[in-house]
């Protein structure tokens, strides 16, 4: 018998069905809630997630989790979304899909570095800071975080009115 908790073996099961919609399982978490139990699961992909996109997955992890029995015979609530604005960007992918956006970036030597996303490789992420563009590499990042702006970069001006 394998260790494995049943988070890990959640994310085995659904990684697939995720996938196989075109999305990328970036998380699930299973709470109680009252007498229910939470399955939640956070699907992305580049350029975003419809809410077409988070139907047609949830029911393909609802016929998964149904054909295996992971989540047994108590009643449970499953909940599809994409990430929220406060995930942290911890992956490659996460830096990508954040271009053009304000971020608070924390290195690995204790630093805070504040910018904009110009670009993301795989290699590390270009930022505009204070004007002069940065390379920080993944390996000397902790994580990110997107800064909430009231008004974006890319607000077109003139438009209000």
């Amino acid at each position: 018998m394998g260790s494995a908790s049943p988070r890990d073996h959640l994310m085995k099961l659904l990684e697939p069905v995720v996938s196989a919609e075109g999305l990328d399982l970036e998380d699930i978490t299973v709470t109680q809630a009252g007498k229910r139990r939470l399955l939640r699961v956070i699907v992305d992909r580049d350029g975003g997630v419809s809410l077409d996109d988070v139907a047609d997955v949830s029911q393909a992890v609802s016929t998964a989790l149904d054909d295996d029995n992971s989540m047994g015979q108590a009643a449970y609530t499953l909940e599809v979304s994409s990430p929220g604005v406060d995930r942290p960007l911890t992956e490659p992918r996460h830096w990508r899909r954040a271009a053009k956006r304000l971020v608070k970036a924390e290195m690995r030597d204790g630093t805070v570095v504040e910018g904009r996303i110009l670009a993301a490789d795989e290699g590390g992420v270009d930022l505009d800071v204070e004007g002069t563009a940065r390379r920080l590499d993944y390996e000397d990042l902790t994580r990110g975080r997107v800064q909430v702006e009231f008004r974006r970069i890319d607000d077109v001006d003139g438009d209000e009115g």
